[in-house]
């Protein structure tokens, strides 16, 4: 017998079927091929061999930062719109400037320093003293740039020459604090900030009680601004064989020293002792040829991140003992956290990692924090103090530890800072604003009943009530004391002697060691080399303890080619003046940061005031 012919629907759905089923397996293997030739691609260029002989050439980028902020890889595959990065690790650059200095194939160091935006003098002085050990070899290190802002010139002040195209300038102005006050905005809103604080000095709330700056928040910023700025001269006159007070000139006579050279800020330059020679583009790469051989692309060069990859691929690791190290950069947030936040659960869990690591014989945390959450600062402490059962743990602060930066420092065997770190800040605050006025002013109103004069604390339509005031302020002062406290216990001091150098003061590293707050100055190897001999090892390995990639997220990291955070370059203030566009940008971190509070208790170790100039 013969089968009966299928119908035409039939023939129809299962012709549709074939179709899709084709379509799909071809998709799937045209993204495999992709997939295959990115990968052959990336890894195939990094694997080439270093030439022979080449200047190493750092190029940061963007922001200094102690850790990249995490983006969505797939956000960084599709939005990525810049050819540099917007946040350079600082460890990046110290790292191949340190491995280059006993590294025979490179002949010379170059700074490239017109695409670096910011990034604080502590951070400045981690990489200028990688570059003063890389001096130490003999090898030339020269500065070239088509005009240097601050704290680009501050970079270039380490470099044996500096050069300067004949149109650009040094532009050198000061270090200042300038913030954002709100409170007749806020009255014109009619929004109520009902504010609790303990510590006199704790100027985290003033934007939204004061329209200007308070005395003594004033007095305590000119000191340790002050300090930063003369830390800054100092070094750039030390540099540049200037005499002192040299730089402080160069500022204030700017505008009457241009008249008579035409407003020719390259000439001033020169003529300031700041650069040495004034070169266009091809004479800087003339200059560069000379000390490190051209071919037919131009001088003989490698950027540091490509030098960076082919170190790492010959490196292993050797499974001796090691010197962990955290890095907990960002506002300290409840919760799990992406990097670029420091969240109390995920720190948590690195610790516990580290604790678990049989490999690690001592820990380092770099802490470059101004603070968040009172909670999450308290859980990451005892775990820290968990940990410290097992291992030492040493602190290294960068550019801040303040607040509860500091609450996560206070309980280590040993804090290093810089000497222009700012820490301290210890001190608490809460913020609750309530918006009945600014509804009845536009005919909304709220009322109910409650079982009890606290039913309505969460209500931010409606005011606050004196019990629920009371409540908060005596949550603060305990916070307060207990924070007083744990510094007491791991500086082995007296809550009194805590408490004269407290109530929301600022210090740099400096004055922090000689109050008792930092144990040793240095930078973060000096931190690491002594937590290596603090547990008497004789040679050790660093050992990063980082929140594992998934596979997908290591993939669609390396296909974007680099961690670029896309907001930074995409943001509406992006085209702006960059004087405007720099304001712009920590006014809206600000916000964010204050968006992003997620404190249980609604309760803070925060310092807004001491964002490094």
């Amino acid at each position: 017998m013969s089968k009966e012919k299928p119908g035409v629907i039939r023939r129809l759905f299962a012709g549709i079927g074939m179709f899709f089923t084709a379509l799909r397996l071809l998709i799937n293997t045209a993204l495999v091929l992709i997939v295959l030739v990115v990968l052959v691609n990336i890894f195939g260029q990094q694997t080439k061999p270093l030439p022979a002989s080449a200047a190493l050439t750092l190029i940061p980028s963007g922001t200094l930062v102690e850790q990249r902020s995490y983006t969505d890889p797939l956000t960084q595959l599709m939005e990525q719109r810049s050819p540099q990065d917007a946040e350079t690790p600082v460890r990046d650059l110290v790292e191949a400037i340190d491995r280059a200095a006993s590294d025979q194939r490179i002949t010379a160091l170059v700074l490239y320093l017109d695409y670096l935006q910011s990034g604080g003098i502590s951070k400045l002085e981690e990489v200028g003293a990688a570059i003063t050990r890389f001096k130490q070899s003999g090898k030339p290190v020269v500065a070239v740039a088509d005009s240097y802002t601050q704290e680009q010139y501050y970079l270039a002040s380490y470099a044996d020459e500096i050069h300067l195209n004949p149109m650009g300038g040094v532009m050198i102005t000061g270090f200042g604090y300038y913030g954002t006050y709100l409170k007749s905005a806020a009255d014109k809103l009619k929004i109520r900030f009902h504010v609790f604080r303990a510590g006199e000095f704790k100027s985290a709330v003033e934007p939204f009680t004061r329209d200007d700056m308070s005395p003594a928040a004033r007095q305590n910023t000119a000191t340790w601004l002050n300090e930063l700025w003369q830390a800054y001269h100092q070094q750039v006159e030390s540099a540049r064989g200037l005499q002192p007070g040299a730089i402080d000139n160069y500022v204030s006579t700017m505008h009457q020293r241009l008249a008579p050279l035409g407003g020719d800020l390259g000439q001033l330059a020169v003529d300031s002792g700041l650069v040495d020679r004034l070169s266009t583009r091809p004479e800087m790469a003339r200059r560069l040829a000379t000390l490190a051989g051209e071919d037919e692309h131009g001088y003989l060069s490698i950027d540091h991140k490509t030098y960076l990859a082919h170190q790492h691929l010959t490196s292993r690791d050797t499974g001796g003992p090691a010197v962990g190290v955290i890095v907990a950069s960002g506002n300290i947030l409840d919760g799990d956290q992406p990097e670029g936040s420091i969240g109390g659960d995920t720190l948590a869990a690195l610790l516990q990692t580290a604790r678990e690591d049989r490999q690690l014989k001592a820990l380092v945390i770099r802490v470059d924090s101004p603070g968040g959450s009172a909670f999450a600062s308290e859980v990451i402490r005892n775990e820290l103090e968990e940990t410290r059962k097992v291992m030492p743990v040493l602190i290294s602060m960068g550019s801040l530890a303040a607040s509860g930066g500091y609450w996560i420092a206070a309980g280590a065997d040993e804090i290093w800072a810089m000497p222009t770190t700012l820490t301290g800040s210890i001190g608490v605050f809460g913020i609750v604003p309530t918006f009945e006025d600014s509804l009845a002013s536009l005919g909304i109103h709220s009322d109910g009943v409650g079982s009890t004069r606290l039913a309505d604390i969460n209500h931010f339509d409606r005011p606050l009530s004196e019990e629920a005031g009371a409540i908060i302020q005596l949550s603060v002062d305990n916070i307060y004391s207990r924070f007083l406290n744990l510094v007491a216990e791991g500086r082995h001091t007296t809550p009194q002697a805590v408490e004269a150098v407290a109530s929301g003061r600022i210090w740099t590293g400096r004055q922090a060691m000689e109050i008792g707050l930092v144990d040793r100055l240095g930078t973060y190897n000096d931190a690491i080399n002594a937590a290596g001999l603090r547990v008497g090892l004789d040679k050790w390995q660093v050992k990063y303890i980082e929140r594992p990639l998934s596979f997908q997220e290591q993939l669609l990291k390396q296909l974007a080619g680099s961690a670029v955070q896309a907001r930074q370059w995409l943001a509406p203030w992006s085209a702006l003046p960059p004087p405007l566009a720099k304001r712009a940008a920590e006014l809206a971190a600000q916000l964010d940061a204050l968006a992003g509070m997620n404190d249980p208790r609604g309760l803070y170790l925060q310092c807004f005031g001491c964002a490094q100039p």
